[in-house]
């Protein structure tokens, strides 16, 4: 692993337990003849990313209104990466959810670094014994295939997955656009479920609470951030590029405004695909957005 993001700890040394846990995947579901290696190199790409602001930590951040930690002793640990292995699906799903249980026991909220959106089916799973929770996924799309080409668990279908997941309440899908795998059949599978659709089109018009209406007040949510979500300008590291996507002003608005009204259990941020940046932005962005995210969790303390 390279350097750890923000130069956090493994540990608290003072003994307190963490507010927030970061881990990375390198892999988790392939599709049969296929590989997601273009992610593997994800998380370690993002932690790169943040060294440059590593001794700023206790610095003013005007995203966050103040320091990443509001003034209060560092509470954020990175362990590392979970063990994965290119084309161990199942292996790679029970070890992702099983360190998102062994975080969420701490207790404390789990941070999933990559790999591809295929990892968000583990880390909800995760949540099991931690229900009822809500989903909120920013995203260009809806990931609601049952499956494709006989694998039910890869990165097409992550929401449809946790449709059947019993702790999750409901969920938001917002910066949809453009066209993916969803078909006529997908889309009336999610309106049935349930689902609310937001696209970035409204959120550009609308602002964030276009989506955080529908997130009931005070709702533990798992947030699950696919890098597609936003426009390629400022994210163009991911495997498919598509304009009009949510502004990174838009992104971390949607952030705080969650933090704010409802309660952040869980985050994930998929879909890097580090063999497409461009000088670095995509993976400074992502280390941009998941400050934004631990200083929205510190502020729920």
């Amino acid at each position: 692993m390279t350097a750890s993001f923000l130069g956090f700890p493994d540990h608290l040394s003072d003994g307190h337990l963490p507010r927030a846990v970061i881990f990375g995947a390198d892999h988790c579901t392939a599709y049969p003849g296929g590989h997601n290696g273009g992610h593997a190199s994800a998380a370690d790409a993002i932690r790169r990313a943040s060294q440059e602001d590593a001794p700023l930590v206790e610095h003013w951040d005007f995203d966050l209104g103040g320091p990443l930690f509001a003034g209060r002793p560092v509470c954020s640990v990175d362990v590392g990466n979970v063990a994965t292995a290119m084309n161990d699906n199942a292996g790679n799903r029970s070890r992702i959810e099983a360190k998102t249980r062994e975080v969420l026991l701490m207790p404390a909220v789990p941070i999933l670094l990559g790999s591809d959106c295929s990892a968000t089916i583990p880390f909800l799973s995760g949540f099991g014994e931690h229900g009822p929770v809500w989903v909120l996924q920013i995203d260009a799309h809806i990931d609601w295939r049952d499956e494709v080409n006989g694998e039910r668990y890869g990165y097409s279908s992550p929401m449809r997955r946790a449709s059947e997941m019993p702790h999750v309440a409901g969920m938001v899908q917002v910066g949809l656009r453009s066209v993916g795998s969803a078909r006529h059949a997908e889309i009336e599978a999610a309106r049935r479920y349930g689902s609310r659709f937001v696209t970035a089109r409204e959120v550009h018009a609308q602002g964030v609470e276009a989506a955080l209406r529908h997130i009931p007040e005070g709702a533990r949510v798992v947030v699950t951030l696919d890098c597609d979500s936003l426009d390629p300008s400022i994210m163009p590291d991911v495997a498919a590029r598509t304009p009009g996507g949510l502004t990174y002003t838009e992104t971390i608005d949607l952030i705080s405004g969650l933090g704010k009204w409802a309660m952040i259990a869980g985050f994930d941020l998929v879909e890097l695909y580090p063999p497409a940046d461009i000088d670095g932005l995509s993976a400074l962005t992502a280390s941009r957005l998941l400050v934004n995210a631990i200083g929205a969790v510190v502020r729920q303390m």
